[in-house]
């Protein structure tokens, strides 16, 4: 495959400080820790303060990883904000943290592929560089979904949390690899299984759908688990062939966060050792569009990302969405 010039060179996340514990949960709804523990590995999730949206998380992501890169706002010349819970549904969370961060030069746009959207806009990004005519792309995962769950629904209020993350996208060196290949899809049929029904302009806001409580998240939790495990798996198995490498080629495995068991069946299938594998769902639950590039900070803090590490991050979302990031690490 013909290999895109362009790398990932910083990340950064925030998280919001308020914790929500199984414990507290408890409190809530009828459920305990140890049942939300063994079917999705989460103990606790970050979740925002009233007023707090996702504009706030990723313009504080974003502020982190341009800090760390000594990079000034002026020289970002692209903003892609993946995220199913913009702070309106116009003007974009994107143009919101470009007037934030003062990022006069850049334009921008948001991604909506809920789980998937972060692969989905580093790949967007990455053409942008490759192609030469952007130099620096600011790419942010950002969601609140504790906005949109049903915290009267212990199905779907055990599995969220809020939180963002952000990467840079630059050019290769002559020589140097970064982005490697990619591989997404989508499959309309299984929108039926996870969606917000109302809010859009098929189901305007109104008192019946306010009361029907249709702007919440509403899942099939079985059936998004069978297509999770058997997408993620294959999509691997894709990238890997495809680029003639072998399972013990991958160094490190960065899989969405969704559910403990989804990321173990993706493993088994794999023969990946648990040290290949981030798992931190535990600590975060499923932020959306946050939770690979959260995850790639704990990567690089415990010295599981080193430069020139073959790496491969891994989602599949509401949609159904997949999508599949091969790279080499390059920093």
């Amino acid at each position: 495959m013909p290999r895109i010039s362009a790398k990932i060179t910083g990340v950064a996340r925030y998280l919001p400080p308020r914790l929500l514990t199984n414990e507290d949960l408890e409190k809530m709804v009828d459920t305990n820790h140890e049942w939300i523990f063994e079917r999705t590995g989460i103990s606790e999730r970050h979740i925002v303060d009233k007023g707090v949206a996702a504009s706030h998380l990723a313009t504080e992501a974003a502020r982190q990883l341009l800090e760390q890169k000594q990079v000034a706002p002026e020289d970002i010349d692209l903003i892609i904000v993946a995220t199913v819970t913009p702070d309106m549904l116009f003007p974009s969370t994107a143009c919101l943290v470009q007037n934030n961060l003062g990022a006069k030069r850049a334009w921008g746009f948001d991604l909506i592929a809920a789980c998937s959207g972060f692969i989905y806009a580093v790949t967007v990004g990455a053409q942008f560089v490759a192609a030469g005519t952007h130099h620096r792309a600011l790419v942010i995962g950002s969601d609140v979904m504790t906005s949109i769950i049903n915290f009267e629904d212990r199905a779907t209020c055990i599995l969220f949390g809020d939180g963002a993350g952000a990467v840079l996208l630059e050019p290769t060196a002559d020589g140097e690899e970064g982005i490697l290949d990619f591989h997404h899809d989508i499959d309309g049929s299984g929108g039926q299984y996870l969606y917000m029904p109302a809010g859009g302009s098929l189901h305007p806001t109104s008192h019946e759908t306010v009361d029907k409580k249709m702007h919440y998240v509403h899942q099939d939790g079985r059936q998004v688990f069978k297509y999770a495990v058997r997408r993620m798996g294959e999509v691997a198995d894709l990238l890997l062939t495809r680029n003639s490498f072998q399972t013990t080629d991958l160094k490190l495995l960065v899989p969405h966060q969704a559910n403990q068991r989804i990321i173990r069946a993706t493993q088994q299938r794999l023969g990946l050792p648990d040290e290949r594998v981030l798992l931190n769902i535990g600590k975060f639950g499923n932020t959306t569009a946050g939770t690979i590039p959260i995850a790639l900070v704990d990567a690089l803090a415990c010295g599981r990302l080193k430069k020139g590490d073959l790496t491969m991050l891994l989602a599949v979302g509401a949609g159904f969405t997949t999508g599949g990031l091969l790279l080499r690490w390059a920093y």
